[in-house]
């Protein structure tokens, strides 16, 4: 029973830190930091959802989750179960078990998906887009509308459309292709990707469909940071601000577009200096990895 309060205990402090993160704007001035928070909140909340019913299925043998679990597994071969354990015990199992097997075949799922889409969208770049002197490393499309997105994967590709080269001036168009890079060097879909698995594995819950909108804003934010770095927050903000006016924003699925997400707050938070909070940064990690951890250390037990 102690093992069912604790998963308890780990899923209710995931929510409540969740929302406090999702409330938070420190987090938009250190988004490494804040996304490695969400990505500890989210193994918390995928681990504890799947513990929690196997942890009450599992309370007659009255021993950690871990070794209860083989302990089960032992006895079922045998043909042989403790007093106490009957149908209903098995059932919790069976669901907890079968969360963890929703949210492996979402993950599965949701990475063969974005794969396909990204062939598929390659394919496609290879018949309609071109290459530009002006645009080094990146291939253009002839679309009057505003794109600029990163394909990622092994082999990554940024693209441009025609509409983008004469919405931008050339230091705008410069921190752009920054932007995007970022996104293909730090691999900002594999970040998403868990998320994405969680919100259609526990569609339930709409703090885990926040957190994604969350991450998908702060990956953003991660590559605005790179782009700053080499190219200043003038050129960068004129470029969302532009991106912004144009409206007619184009980003296929499997891609990570530059005007996606809140693109007002992102030229808010580029014109405004601040140092990272470092200590409350530092803070958060180690308390939302504490609670990642526990769950972790209750299948272990």
């Amino acid at each position: 029973m102690a093992h069912t309060l604790h998963f308890a205990a780990s899923m209710v402090a995931c929510w409540l830190i969740a929302q406090v993160l999702a409330r938070s704007t420190w987090t938009w001035r250190s988004p490494r930091v804040a996304i490695l928070c969400w990505q500890a909140i989210g193994l918390g909340v995928g681990l504890s959802a799947m513990g929690l019913p196997i942890a009450l299925g599992l309370a007659p043998y009255q021993r950690g989750t871990g070794s209860a679990l083989l302990a089960l597994v032992s006895d079922l071969r045998h043909g042989t179960l403790p007093a106490g354990l009957g149908a209903v015990h098995l059932g919790l199992v069976g669901v907890g078990l079968g969360i963890g097997a929703v949210l492996l075949t979402t993950t599965v799922r949701s990475i063969h998906g974005a794969v396909r889409a990204q062939r598929r969208h390659r394919d496609l770049l290879t018949l309609v887009a071109r290459r530009d002197p002006t645009v080094p490393g990146a291939l253009v499309l002839d679309h009057p509308g505003a794109a600029a997105y990163c394909l990622p994967g092994v082999k990554p590709r940024v693209v441009v459309s025609a509409g983008t080269l004469s919405l931008l001036d050339r230091a705008e168009l410069a921190a752009v292709l920054t932007h995007e890079r970022a996104h293909a060097q730090e691999r900002h879909d594999l970040v998403l990707l868990p998320f994405t698995a969680l919100c259609r594995a526990l569609p339930w819950f709409r703090w885990v469909r926040e957190a994604h909108e969350r991450v998908s804003l702060l990956v953003e934010m991660r590559a605005d940071d790179k782009a700053r770095e080499l190219h200043a927050e003038a050129p960068l903000a004129g470029a969302l601000r532009r991106f912004a006016a144009a409206g007619n924003r184009i980003t296929p699925a499997g891609a990570l577009g530059m005007g996606d997400r809140d693109l007002d707050v992102r030229v808010q938070r580029l014109l405004v200096t601040a140092r990272p909070p470092r200590l409350l940064g530092a803070t958060s990690l180690a308390v939302t990895a504490t609670v990642a951890a526990l769950p972790v250390s209750l299948f272990l037990s």
